[in-house]
């Protein structure tokens, strides 16, 4: 009971720190009588400057259910401290009937859809953070590995690729054993992140519960390995006893938006302080 009530408090010191922005919600693709979008979230002074860094958020849920406000919070927080914000939709199976490759593409058209468009949301395209978390990690992370899974109508010209990632336990492994093997099957090989981590690959920084029963830590000290052998910056951060999931959490969003902003001010996409507050 304690443990809820000093979670119920921290919440609400939470919900002080980011006051009501405004907001906007955009169509950046159709499939015939689908309409997807992404919600944007712009920074207070967003009118009187040219060139904002921004965070663009895919919602977990094993690419079969939509969790569309999963990071609102961050959102709103990201926007205060200066970035413009997008929280993407995207096709999944229990309402689109579709797979996880065409999650994928929908990923990759809203990134490209989001730099086509850089002058409108008054973006620095140097500084563009790609987010997400568990399913929402692996499209998060595919934008800036994986080079196929392209609808084809999008301008193919437009890199997907972020320049920096900010994944909350993500699917990184989708081999033989990894996360969704089963649905990618030999696809695999172009489609898991940890198979096609390059040179180049931007910095990044991973939240991972200790005892997730999805993502296995062995994995994700891989993919840290792997991306430091090309030369590629990796923080992996662990949580003791905590399951997969567990950044949605009052007290743990709390912790992982300020190590998150941390990571941004260290790579200079942010400047100052973070201004949330954790014990």
């Amino acid at each position: 009971m304690k443990t809820k009530f000093i979670a119920l408090i921290l919440f609400s010191m939470l919900i002080q720190l980011v006051p009501a922005q405004k907001t906007e919600m955009i169509e950046y693709k159709a499939i015939d009588t689908t309409k997807l979008t992404v919600k944007v979230f712009y920074p207070e002074n967003f009118e009187t400057k040219d060139k904002f860094p921004a965070m663009v958020f895919y919602f977990g849920g094993g690419w079969i259910t939509r969790a569309i406000t999963q990071f609102e919070t961050q959102s709103r927080y990201f926007a205060q401290r200066g970035m413009v914000c997008f929280i993407v939709d995207y096709r999944v199976t229990k309402t689109d009937k579709t797979t996880p490759f065409e999650s994928l593409m929908d990923a990759k058209s809203a990134m490209r859809f989001i730099k086509s468009n850089a002058k409108r949301f008054h973006l620095d395209t140097n500084k563009i953070v790609a987010s997400g978390g568990s399913a929402g990690g692996h499209l998060a992370a595919a934008t800036a590995l994986i080079a196929g899974y392209n609808d084809p109508k999008d301008n193919l010209k437009i890199s997907t690729k972020p320049n920096a990632l900010v994944l909350f336990n993500p699917v990184i492994d989708n081999g033989p054993g990894g996360y969704g093997n089963e649905r990618i099957l030999e696809k695999y090989t172009d489609f898991s992140p940890l198979h096609n981590i390059v040179k180049g690959a931007p910095p990044t920084i991973i939240f991972l519960g200790e005892k997730d029963d999805l993502i296995p830590m062995e994995t994700m000290k891989n993919f840290k390995k792997k991306m430091e052998e090309v030369g590629s910056r990796c923080e992996l951060l662990t949580y003791p006893e905590q399951k997969h999931g567990f950044f949605n959490k009052p007290m743990y969003k709390n912790n992982t938006m300020y190590e998150a902003d941390k990571f941004l001010i260290s790579i200079g996409f942010l400047t100052g302080e973070p201004t949330i507050k954790i014990e």
